[in-house]
């Protein structure tokens, strides 16, 4: 998602027909976010045994490889910025994978608190500041689109929250869901998932990207908006272990209108171009 965030970032704030310089920006976002994500799963292992077994057995089988994987991953993003000699890109990388430290590794351990959203929301933002520091484009559209990407990527993780509830409830976490409870954690983060439609819109019209943008966006509205109206008694009733199962549906169909809204960003900055 964050490659093509940064593809997306770069053929808006750069404006550049060529190809080779939006996929560069991509591979440094690539290797950045699998970077903080690979920290978190190491982190993780033992909670990922209740919300999603694969991953923990995968990431212990892996052992001390696990270590030379995220060395791996941010010495490649480190030094796919420095390459560009733009020292600002290089620092921009840097507060991206000390946020993933933060949010993942004891004792701070972001990622088990209600500051979470904050995290990701500014995890999110540094592709699109990184394109701004390789185009040197600190324009007021820049940081729009850092400000909206960040908002986007915030909501996602409470998104993820509702798949990792049941660990984190565990492990006494005190994550956003947590802190408001299950039910109105879910009302309120399918009511802020509502809230990103208007910041999506306000890309494509900032943008002036073209009806391709807001069809496809059109689609993922009515795809999510389908599900919720399929299962609004399960919403609306008490029974909470089916109100379970329906967030870890509503939670996977978020990660892919995530992964198919990014794409649709990217595609349409490439046909604006063009």
């Amino acid at each position: 998602m964050l490659f093509m965030i940064s593809m997306g970032a770069a053929l808006l704030i750069g404006g550049c027909s060529d190809w080779s310089e939006a996929v560069y920006l991509g591979l440094i976002g690539f290797c950045g976010w699998s970077c903080v994500d690979a920290i978190n799963n190491v982190s993780d292992v033992e909670l990922d045994k209740e919300s999603d077994p694969f991953r923990s057995e995968f990431t212990a089988s892996l052992g001390l490889w696990s270590f030379f994987i995220v060395s791996l991953l941010s010495l490649a993003s480190l030094g796919l910025g420095l390459a560009t000699s733009r020292p600002l890109l290089t620092v921009f990388i840097l507060v991206g994978i000390s946020l993933g430290i933060v949010y993942s590794v004891p004792p701070l351990r972001l990622r088990q608190t209600i500051y979470k959203p904050l995290v990701n929301g500014a995890v999110g933002a540094i592709p699109v500041m990184i394109a701004s520091a390789f185009y040197n484009s600190f324009t007021m559209e820049a940081y729009t689109l850092a400000i909206l990407m960040g908002v986007a990527t915030a909501v996602n993780s409470l998104w993820e929250d509702l798949a990792d509830y049941s660990s984190d409830l565990k492990s006494k976490a005190s994550t956003s869901l947590i802190v408001l409870g299950f039910r109105r954690g879910l009302h309120v983060t399918i009511l802020l998932g509502y809230c990103l439609i208007p910041l999506m819109a306000l890309i494509g019209l900032m943008f002036r990207l073209g009806a391709v943008y807001y069809g496809i966006l059109a689609v993922l509205v009515a795809f999510v908006s389908l599900h919720i109206l399929q299962n609004t008694s399960i919403l609306l009733g008490e029974e909470t272990e089916t109100m379970h199962n329906l967030s870890s549906k509503l939670a996977r169909d978020f990660v892919i209108i995530a992964v198919v809204h990014t794409s649709n960003l990217m595609l349409s900055s490439y046909l604006k171009i063009h």
